[in-house]
């Protein structure tokens, strides 16, 4: 069993985790700022960062991507706010435009550069390439404890799992000027916190954690994640600290079952194809979210006139 599962399934199950509690976390307050968007813009348009950045190197290795979908991400934030401006426009309006804008330039890039011969193409922005991140030296469990073959697990787990730590470092950090002014910004100004300042870090955040799963998990899971753990929380608890640490709860199960569902579910039932793990863990989180609806102590009640 640990021949097949550690090398296959483990790094692949690690880094969707990871790549859930990155997004989860900053989701929150995206959710409780009424923000949920910038969360899909920032995921939409790190493409045509990504694809630039290959052209220009050469190189497909994450850090180079990284770089990329960063800076597509900072000029994507300045354009936001440049039509914002400029226009008055809503500021959803505003992210709606750039985002759609940013992710249809980076299709057309892709089609037209050559960037899609590699492993860059539209399906793998979409779902990303979770199932091709193998551990090829694990021979099984022992290689837990082996120096040589840990150094050879895929470069995506380390660099989530710094990312990851990085961004529940900073909302730690931030956490009574950030808590306060999601709550009542006009209080937190009239106080001194800087709210313009925490606005940008929570921007910044999301970027962060938007970018860095985009490459492993594709844009859709990494709007699923930012979205529906923070969602499934919030309607499971009505404290902030009790919020964060179930929709963390909810990112872990989604992606721990919908990696385990996407590699064996189909065998066990005898079905002949098989399903995007992208896909599976964003299916997980979408019915935890519709059982707390359900279900949740804090969900809407019904009523004739809704």
């Amino acid at each position: 069993m640990g021949s097949e599962f550690v090398p296959f399934t483990l790094p692949p199950l690690v880094i969707a985790t990871l790549a859930a509690l990155a997004c989860a976390a900053p989701g929150n307050f995206l959710l409780l700022r009424r923000q949920s968007m910038l969360g899909d813009a920032m995921s939409h348009v790190v493409l045509p960062g990504i694809v630039a950045a290959f052209l220009l190197t050469g190189s497909a290795s994450p850090s180079v991507m990284l770089l990329g979908a960063l800076a597509a991400a900072a000029f994507s934030a300045a354009l936001i706010e440049s039509i914002r401006r400029a226009t008055g426009a809503d500021p959803g309006a505003a992210m709606g435009v750039t985002f759609t804008a940013m992710f249809a330039a980076g299709v057309l890039l892709l089609e037209t550069s050559g960037a899609a011969a590699v492993h860059l193409d539209v399906e793998h922005a979409l779902y990303g390439t979770l199932e091709s991140l193998i551990w090829i030296d694990a021979t099984g469990w022992s290689s837990l404890l082996d120096p040589a073959a840990l150094a050879t697990l895929p470069t995506e787990l380390f660099l989530l799992a710094a990312i990851a730590t990085a961004i529940l470092a900073a909302l730690a950090l931030l956490w009574r000027p950030l808590t306060i002014a999601t709550f009542d910004e006009g209080f937190a100004a009239t106080i001194g916190i800087p709210t313009r300042t925490l606005s940008a870090a929570l921007t910044g955040l999301t970027a962060l954690a938007a970018v860095a799963a985009f490459s492993a998990v594709g844009s859709i899971l990494t709007i699923a994640m930012l979205t529906c753990p923070p969602a499934t929380a919030r309607l499971l608890t009505d404290s902030l600290p009790r919020q964060i640490a179930l929709s963390l709860a909810a990112a872990a199960t989604a992606a721990i079952l919908g990696t385990l569902a996407a590699g064996y579910l189909p065998g066990l039932l005898g079905l002949s194809f098989t399903v995007s793990a992208a896909g599976a863990i964003a299916t997980v989180a979408g019915l935890l979210l519709a059982l707390a609806a359900l279900f949740g102590p804090h969900r809407a009640p019904l009523s004739s006139d809704r």
